[in-house]
Parts: structure tokens; sequence; C-alpha cells
């Protein structure tokens, strides 16, 4: 028996605007959770609503268009990776040369854990955590994908 296969492919130059723009957001959020006093906002911000931003943005200005759930999980999880991913290439570093260069020690677990920790042990962790950023933003698709296609059938009717 042959079994057809369906490969649910989104158009390439698509999927690399939505990486870059996800890096982008993933850096800014990585510069906002600098931030005293919104650092825990922001970064549950980028654990649970990257996604459904990018992908809000990019309907709106009729870049992305998402025609079923599986494309919208799909969506919601390359976002998710890529912003974490941006994140830590921000975040990591500065958060290490305010801690050891300036002695500002807001998050000082962080910095301690970058000085001690060996190379292979946190990219492991950035790895696990992208991939859990993945997993909660590609919900977030998921959900952002049913709610804007109620508004799509709302404004039809």
């Amino acid at each position: 028996m042959f079994y057809e296969i369906r490969v649910y492919q989104m158009d390439l130059v698509v999927v690399k605007r939505m990486i870059i723009l996800s890096l982008l957001v993933g850096g800014a959020i990585g510069l906002l959770t600098l931030i005293p006093f919104i650092d825990v906002i922001t970064f549950l911000f980028l654990m649970f609503f990257a996604a459904p931003l990018i992908m809000w943005f990019m309907m709106s200005v009729e870049i992305l268009n998402i025609t079923d759930n599986r494309k919208s999980v799909m969506a919601g999880s390359l976002v998710g990776f890529f912003a974490f991913i941006g994140f830590c290439a921000i975040y990591l570093p500065l958060v290490l040369l305010l801690g050891r260069g300036f002695g500002l020690y807001n998050q000082y677990g962080i910095s301690l854990f970058l000085g001690a920790g060996s190379f292979g042990v946190i990219l492991l962790l950035i790895i696990f955590m992208a991939i859990l950023s993945s997993i909660t933003n590609a919900f977030g698709g998921f959900l952002t994908y049913y709610v804007m296609d109620y508004f799509k059938t709302s404004e039809r009717k």
C-alpha cells in the first residue's frame, strides 16, 4: 500500500522574513528584560506571546497567509524558537558584561552561571529553553489562527 504524504510547506521567503522578525523581536525583548521591574513580564511575553504578536503583524500586512491549523502551529513554533535564540544572543552577553564588568548583579544567578558554567552546558540549556518557547508559542500560534479566522468570518457576515 502506498500512502500519500502531504508536506505542509510554507513559502521560503515568508519563512525567512518570519525568522528575521523573530530574531529582532527576541533581541528587543532581551534588551527590555535587563530592566529590573519589568524583567519577568517581558520574559513571559517572550515565552507565550511572541508568536501571536509576529503572526498578527504578518497577517495584518498580508505577508503571511495561513490556511490551516498545521501551518499556524508550524509558524508559531518557528517564531518561538528563533525569538528565544535572538533573546539569548542579546541578553546573555549583556548580563555577563553588567555582572562581571560593572558589578551590577541584578541577575546574579545567570551571571554566576555564565562565568562558572561550561559552554556545552549553557548551549544545552539555551536549546532546551528555545524548544520550550517553541512549544508554548506553537499553541499561541494555533490560537492566533482561530482568533484571526473568527474575525475574518465575522467581517464577512
